[in-house]
This record gives structure tokens, sequence and C-alpha cells, in this order.
């Protein structure tokens, strides 16, 4: 199963990143309904993608404790 993380989007895709590094488009008619820019992603082997809300929700949270350290 592959993970990745929706950075952005861009006209008809979502630009996801995997591992930090990797980019690349998917397109919005293959997102799962309602995925938005951070949300987490899973791809099973046969091409299926899902939202993962606790990995999406606890990445938010590691998040937001970032930016209020910077700030």
């Amino acid at each position: 199963m592959r993970k990745l993380y929706i950075d952005r989007f861009e006209g008809q895709f979502a630009v996801c990143e995997e591992d930090g590094e990797a980019r690349f488009g998917i397109p919005t008619e293959e997102l799962p309904a309602g995925a938005k820019e951070g949300d987490c992603l899973l791809i099973s082997g046969e091409g299926v993608i899902t939202i993962d809300k606790k990995e999406t929700e606890l990445r938010r949270k590691n998040n937001a404790k970032k930016q209020k350290k910077v700030f």
C-alpha cells in the first residue's frame, strides 16, 4: 500500500508527494469525494484510493504545533 499526501491542486490534478520527495499529479476525478490539500491518501495494490483520516488529522495537529513554536 502506498501513502501519498496532497500538496496542492493545479487545474484538474492533485499534486501529491510520496516520501517527501517524489511529486506527481493524480486526476481529481480519481480522488475520493471531499479530498483536500494536506490529506493523506492510501493507494491499495488494486489502485483504490482512500483518505487516511487518522493520519491526516495527526499530520494537521503536528503541523499546527510546529507553526505555534515558530510564531
